[in-house]
């Protein structure tokens, strides 16, 4: 049967797909006749995920490798795999229950949302696999992962588990990213940073008492251009909202016109006259003398630089605002939180913990965060305190008018944003699970230092050592209810601890007390962290035995949170009061309500996905991986952190190699936005070209570390390769070279066959083949894909199709039997190598192809790459 005139790719792309899985082609080890292996993870797309250009690049790249060494009998494995995606997966699950009218995250209570995630996920989970196999990925699919089943989450639990026996993992107070849409803790690689129209205000902090000094400016030559007296410092600020929070004011010690005032108090100019907080005036290298007026105010609690200047020099950390971002409403009044902040201010020990403190005044509580700046700045002006700028304008008549006005200077700032909340997020100081990453970064740093894994290109070496070598902890806990749950149960603090009960926990006069007066009110915790609550349970029990009995014999109960647990435990020593029952005893416990950072997780990839902690065959045979292919902008998310973390775990590097993609931008050269209407699907591109020419595209643009300038009519010309390579074969089948039936019974030709052959135009053809074929080996060897593409295009459409085809024409149609004979037995053979290389990157057209031509003793997926030497052949 004659070929199509055209190849339909609409029409063999999920035939041929549904043909290589069905037959096991992409199964772990198909193929292997070599005892090497390789092994590729793919980074896990969020299971909410829809396939982008940056999906198609990175995985067309990992396609290749893997198609490559499988061909080259490699026990090969891809592992495919998903990200529970926690933000983004519990943001689809809400939104989609606010528009089908059902109840919402919190009126349904936790595991009801949980049930209607697990819903949700195997409904439309799969929509980016499906994607990705439209895309040609040979993964092994039988082997698909996702982040949160039931082996990976043993497996997450346990890695923190022992990271806390350790020592690793601790529970404290730092200044986080604090989304108040989602009310959680999110990563920087969560934040935008966007350009804004934004404003910044001048105000005076009057000095305590009236006093007065000496304000001198001078010019770059020592020349002096203001001098006066001044009751006052002057500070700017984009957040005037946060002012009600400031533990000093910074200088810069070189800073010659604050020296005279360097020790002394100022005023806060904002909240009730009779309480006026005062702060000192410090110094610290942090301000910039030429930036402003050179001093800074520091709000330790709500920016990342103040909260660094504030650690320096012990300034107390005030929050202002709670999780929704509204200011505070909670603690003492405004009176009694500001007369204990003077006290510190005026040299008393400020508290561990000075959170509690609310400095809000009580005309700004519970206020949207942007409307207590509005307020802020309408009293601070009101009262006379804003600094102060003459403007001069012109009247109706014509007349110059002058006037001082508030100085407030409009400009552009730099505001972070959530990437999926899009509000602006709040640096927040909160009860938070780190990582104590300073003591488990060495090993990554040395890997790569000393070679044993290597970033490609190198420059992105810089990178990756500036991160960690300047690591801060790392904040593993968000405040949501999709993800892993943080293994830690908490009970009530029922040890006392000292005679003097300093720490607030109960004696056993408490404990008696309870049991006559059946009521708790405590606010102590005690807790332990396990894989489950079954081996909890038997941690908690060995700390009741201690206490006074009959409490010694409570059972440990789970409960929802520490609220339940005071009044189940008060109902409990109730019915033990009536009844003497001991077995009515219960000592309740409650789970942290915290999951586990998405980056936690998946920063055990590569360990969690062979069976870990399980030393399963495949942990064995295929760990250490060979490569990780990668875009640039998770380096230190995420591959620094899989390094740090198989290093913690298992103490061995996750991978041999690091390659490391750049961005495929739009033909300008622009990312692609939705704003700027210049995203290029991949899906409609595959559409509309079909798969093979987006990817051979996609690689032959993929030069090391140089973004690709992506356009439809690059890809529009690579269908066009794709056309000129089925002509080519439709031309040879024509010719008879896969015998007088088309490809239905003649045997495909070998090297051997054709290795002596005489006549000039095939000796040279063979030569030039056996020369791509090295220069295809050595480009993907060395991770260059473009340079792979570039030599198969020259190749197949230069000499194969414009030469050899026209030169064989005359021998084919008017030569001898011998010539005739020749020709087709080297035309089989070559063409059939153009579909052999070619395959990794185009493998639809060639897979297609391959079973059209000859009598096949299996698919071309799994067909020999060659290996034969230009030196043994070119003649």
């Amino acid at each position: 049967m004659a070929m199509e005139k055209t190849f339909n790719a609409a029409q063999a792309e999920d035939k041929l797909y549904s043909a290589w899985e069905s037959s096991g082609c992409f199964t772990a080890g198909a193929n292997a006749s070599r005892a090497e292996t390789f092994c590729i993870m793919i980074p896990p797309p969020n299971v909410t995920g829809s396939l982008h250009m940056g999906h198609a690049f990175n995985n067309t790249l990992q396609d290749i490798l893997v198609r490559w060494h499988r061909m080259r009998g490699f026990d090969t494995l891809w592992q495919p795999g998903q990200d529970h995606a926690g933000i983004a997966t519990q943001m689809v699950v809400e939104r989609q229950l606010a528009a089908t009218d059902q109840p919402s995250r919190a009126e349904m209570g936790r595991a009801a949302f949980l049930d209607k995630v697990w819903e949700w996920k195997e409904e439309s989970g799969g929509t980016i696999i499906n994607q990705l196999k439209r895309l040609g990925a040979s993964c092994d699919w039988s082997r698909n992962a996702f982040t949160m089943d039931e082996h990976f989450q043993q497996a997450v639990l346990k890695v923190f588990v022992d990271l806390y026996n350790k020592g690793l993992i601790y529970r404290g107070k730092r200044l986080v990213n604090w989304d108040p849409h989602f009310e959680t803790a999110i990563s920087d690689l969560e934040v935008e940073n966007i350009e804004v129209a934004g404003h910044m205000w001048h105000f005076k902090y009057p000095l305590a008492g009236g006093q007065t000094y000496t304000y001198v400016e001078k010019d770059e030559d020592g020349n002096i251009t203001l001098e006066e007296e001044r009751d006052y410092i002057s500070i700017a600020t984009t957040r005037p909202e946060t002012m009600l929070g400031d533990g000093a004011v910074a200088v810069h010690p070189s800073d010659e016109r604050y020296a005279p005032i360097v020790g002394k108090l100022c005023e806060i100019p904002v909240g009730p006259k009779e309480q006026r907080r005062q702060i000192p005036i410090i110094t610290d290298d942090y301000p910039d003398p030429d930036f402003g007026s050179g001093a800074v105010k520091i709000t330790g609690a709500h920016d990342f630089n103040d909260y660094g200047v504030a650690k320096r020099n012990n300034i107390p950390l005030y929050a202002l605002m709670d999780t929704k971002g509204h200011m505070r409403a909670d603690g003492l009044s405004y009176v009694e939180a500001a007369a204990q902040a003077q006290a510190i201010a005026e040299g008393e020990p400020a508290p561990e913990d000075a959170t509690p403190i609310n400095l809000v005044p009580e005309e700004y509580r519970g206020l949207d965060r942007f409307e207590a700046r509005k307020k802020v700045v309408a009293d601070i002006t009101a009262e006379g305190l804003a600094m102060m700028i003459e403007q001069t304008t012109t009247d109706d008549e014509g007349n110059l008018v002058t006037e001082h006005i508030p100085y407030v200077e409009n400009k552009p700032i730099m505001q972070p944003f959530g990437d999926r909340s899009k509000v602006v997020i709040e640096p927040m100081l909160t009860d938070q699970w780190f990582v104590e990453t300073s003591k488990i970064v060495q090993p990554a740093i040395d890997a790569v230092t000393s070679g044993e894994t290597a970033i490609l290109p190198e420059q992105h070496k810089k990178v990756y050592f500036n991160w960690l070598e300047n690591i801060e902890p790392w904040c593993i806990s968000r405040q949501l209810w999709w993800g892993h749950q943080i293994p830690v149960w908490y009970g009530l603090d029922l040890w006392s601890t000292d005679a003097g009960g300093a720490t607030g926990d109960l004696d056993e006069v408490d404990l008696g007390q309870l049991l006559l007066e059946g009521g708790i009110v405590h606010p102590g915790e005690h807790h332990h962290c396990a894989a489950d609550l079954e081996a909890v349970s038997d941690a908690f029990h060995k700390d009741i035995a201690s206490l006074p009995q009959p409490l010694n014999a409570a059972t440990v109960v789970e409960v929802g949170d520490k609220q339940e647990a005071m009044e189940r435990l008060a109902s409990s020593l109730a019915e033990y009061a009536i009844s003497e029952d001991p077995t009515h005893l219960i000592y309740p416990v409650w789970r942290d309500p915290d999951v586990l950072d998405t980056w936690f997780s998946s920063g055990l990839w590569p360990i969690g996905t062979l069976g870990w902690p399980e030393d399963t065959p495949e942990l064995q045979k295929y760990f250490p991986t060979n490569v990780l292919i990668t875009g640039f902008d998770i380096i230190f998310f995420w591959v620094a952190r899989m390094m740090m973390m198989q290093y913690a775990v298992v103490d061995q590097k996750p991978f041999d190699t690091v390659y490391v993609h750049a961005l495929v931008r739009d033909e300008k050269g622009k990312k692609m936005s939705k704003s700027l209407g210049n995203v290029l699907d991949p899906l409609e591109l595959i559409d509309e070209y079909g798969a093979d020419a987006v990817r051979f595209t996609l690689t032959a643009m993929a030069a090391m570390g140089r973004d690709l300038k992506l356009s439809t009519q690059r890809i529009q010309g690579y269908r066009n390769f794709g056309t000129k390579l089925w002509n080519a074969v439709r031309f040879a089948e024509m010719n008879e070279v896969y015998g007088t039936s088309g490809g239905s019974g003649a045997a495909p030709t070998t090297l051997d066959q054709i290795s002596n052959a005489e006549f000039s135009v095939n000796r040279w053809i063979i030569g030039e083949t056996a020369k791509v074929r090295e220069e295809v080996d050595n480009a993907l060897d060395n991770y260059r894909f473009n340079d792979a593409a570039n030599a198969l295009y020259s190749f197949v459409w230069g000499k194969v199709c414009d030469w050899y085809v026209e030169l064989s024409k005359p021998l084919l149609l008017n030569g001898t039997d011998a010539q005739k004979e020749e020709t087709r037995a080297v035309m089989g053979w070559v063409l059939d190598q153009c579909m052999i290389l070619l395959h990794p990157i185009m493998p639809f057209i060639t897979e297609e192809l391959w079973s059209e031509t000859f009598a096949r003793d299996k698919m071309l997926v799994h067909a020999d790459w060659p290996s034969y030497a230009a030196a043994d052949l070119v003649d």
